[in-house]
């Protein structure tokens, strides 16, 4: 079973997308926000796909990943944006920092899972 962390400073969105993926089999790990979730990397947890928002106080989702890219155990883990930016330089500054991959919000559960089935391939 797959492991699918979720970062998202809105309790909505975590909740919503929690139970999308638990409903389709996958185990969920939440933080709500871009510290506590990196905090949780360097402790070792156990991911096999990492979904952030972009936009958080204080650590935002690309400052996010640019650490856990330097993590040794994440430097190739697919990484997904949730969020409700859609310009096309955010998307080119966040595959630059290691996306993987850009949802805007609000995403269906169908798109959400067969992106997640892309990327984690």
């Amino acid at each position: 079973m797959k492991t699918i962390f979720i970062v998202d400073d809105s309790p909505t969105i975590l909740l919503s997308v929690s139970a999308i993926l638990t409903k389709a089999g996958y185990t969920v790990e939440k933080a709500s926000n871009g510290q506590d979730a990196l905090t949780r990397f360097r402790g070792g947890i156990k991911a096999d796909l990492l979904i952030t928002d972009l936009n958080m106080p204080g650590m935002n989702g690309l400052e996010l990943i640019k650490e856990v890219r330097q993590l040794p155990n994440y430097r190739f883990m697919p990484i997904l944006f949730l969020t409700t930016e859609s310009q096309q330089a955010r998307r080119a500054e966040a595959r630059a920092a290691g996306a993987s991959g850009w949802l805007v919000k609000p995403a269906s559960a169908d798109d959400l899972l067969n992106t997640i089935k892309l990327v984690l391939r």
